[in-house]
């Protein structure tokens, strides 16, 4: 039976897996060890500080707790915040317990030396964004990306009536239609790769206050700025309690406009496929509908675009929230970040199901091209504008007497192109022209920026 109260934890749970090493609750307990293990590490390498250096041995072992960590480890830091109520402290005891009877005991109290909770926090959700987001998330916007760009390559010449407002409108080519979401994903994609991903470890208010007690002598700054950034991130000098989620804030707001994105590629391509523009490929013992036995409905551009909403909707919340604390910390963040890995797996589950949605398409190009020749007004736009470069007065004021709002035929059109003080040369080129040749540079976009 699934008793999840998620559906990310119980009917998708198989497909946002990839996720759980970095955002679920032992995930985050790994990454805390992580933090507390290399500032040890790195205390025995200073020699400002009276902590003895370490052996090979000894390094191998404050490695191999985080390497080894697992069930059994995240259950005995549970077990000790049961009695702590205090996640951070916990992590410190379970640790203190890993090297106490070995040659590490004379350094266990130099384990989470001058640290307040909130240095091993923010490393450690810093550690976790920057890995989830470039071993999965990246990745996945990346095959997206891929995906519309070989489309767009695989129907650049294929030509389809434009609609804008709804009304029809000068045509385009389905390729190019998709290329467009290629082309808007991948900057936001590269937008995303260059993401910062900020840390601090500076104390209980930001100003190594008990570290100059303790340690005059050591150089805290440099201290502090060669850590953090040994993990890849950026240092952030200027802190009080809490580096300031700003950073965080800027990540929701890049993946959001990404999500934003499938939204509108999700809700173009539902309308294509109601046009009759797409057919989905149907898979045997699929139902569509429990009462009528046609029906094959675009639900992965549905679930998709749901699942885009409840990741903006998170994402929103999260840039709006984070980056406000009061004075030097309050501990609202705390439990708003416990759930940074719902809003990724939403949007993960939404790129997968765009993907899915892709990969059931099968382009109808005899409904497209019977969507165009029932709207050969679309042509007044070419037509006025020859008569323009011709010099013939009011253009655009005869082709609207001629066409708007009314039913024209293209037989009415080469009738009145016949009609006008035009050249030979363009009378004819417009009396062979009809809506599917009327794409412009359409195919030639896809061929040079796909």
């Amino acid at each position: 039976m699934d008793y999840a109260l998620s559906p990310l934890d119980g009917r998708y749970a198989h497909k946002v897996a990839a996720l759980q090493p970095y955002f679920s609750e032992e995930a985050l307990n790994k990454y805390r060890c992580l933090v507390e293990l290399r500032w040890l590490q790195q205390l025995c390498r200073r020699d400002d500080v009276p902590c003895r250096a370490l052996t090979k041995a000894e390094t191998a072992l404050l490695e191999s707790i985080h390497e080894n960590f697992a069930d059994a480890e995240a259950t005995a830091i549970r077990e000790i915040e049961a009695v702590t109520n205090h996640d951070v402290k916990a992590v410190e005891y379970f640790l203190k317990e890993q090297i106490a009877g070995s040659s590490l005991t004379d350094l266990t109290e130099w384990v989470h030396f001058a640290l307040t909770s909130e240095d091993v926090n923010n490393l450690a959700y810093a550690l976790m964004l920057k890995d989830a987001v470039q071993q999965v998330i990246l990745p996945a916007i990346a095959s997206l990306e891929s995906e519309l760009a070989a489309r767009a390559q695989a129907w650049k010449a294929v030509p389809m009536l434009a609609r804008t407002h709804g009304q029809p409108a000068s045509p385009t080519t389905m390729g190019k239609e998709f290329l467009i979401f290629a082309a808007r994903v991948r900057r936001q994609r590269r937008s995303l790769e260059q993401q910062e991903f900020l840390g601090k470890f500076a104390g209980a208010s930001g100003n190594f206050n008990a570290h100059m007690v303790a340690l005059p002598q050591a150089d805290w700054l440099q201290i502090s700025q060669a850590f953090v950034e040994s993990f890849g991130l950026t240092w952030n000098p200027v802190v009080a309690q809490i580096e300031p989620h700003d950073f965080i804030a800027e990540l929701a707001h890049s993946i959001s406009r990404s999500g934003t994105i499938g939204i509108d590629f999700a809700r173009d391509s539902w309308g294509y496929i109601s046009l009759g523009f797409f057919r989905q490929k149907t898979k045997a013992g699929e139902v569509g509908s429990s009462a009528m036995p046609h029906k094959v409905n675009p639900i992965d551009f549905e679930n998709a675009e749901g699942n885009f909403g409840l990741a903006n909707a998170l994402f929103g919340h999260f840039a709006e929230k984070l980056p406000l604390s009061r004075w030097q910390r309050d501990l609202t963040d705390s439990t708003v970040l416990r759930n940074l890995g719902v809003a990724f797996g939403h949007f993960l589950l939404a790129l997968q199901s765009l993907q899915k949605g892709i990969g059931k398409l099968e382009i109808v190009p005899e409904a497209m091209v019977a969507d165009l020749e029932a709207n050969p007004e679309v042509l007044a736009e070419a037509v006025q504008s020859v008569l323009r470069a011709e010099g013939v007065e009011k253009p655009y004021e005869q082709l609207k007497e001629l066409t708007r709002g009314k039913h024209v035929t293209l037989q009415d059109f080469h009738a009145f192109v016949g009609s006008l003080p035009i050249s030979a040369e363009q009378m004819q080129r417009l009396q062979q022209l009809t809506p599917a040749q009327y794409t412009g540079l359409a195919e030639e976009i896809v061929e040079r920026f796909a």
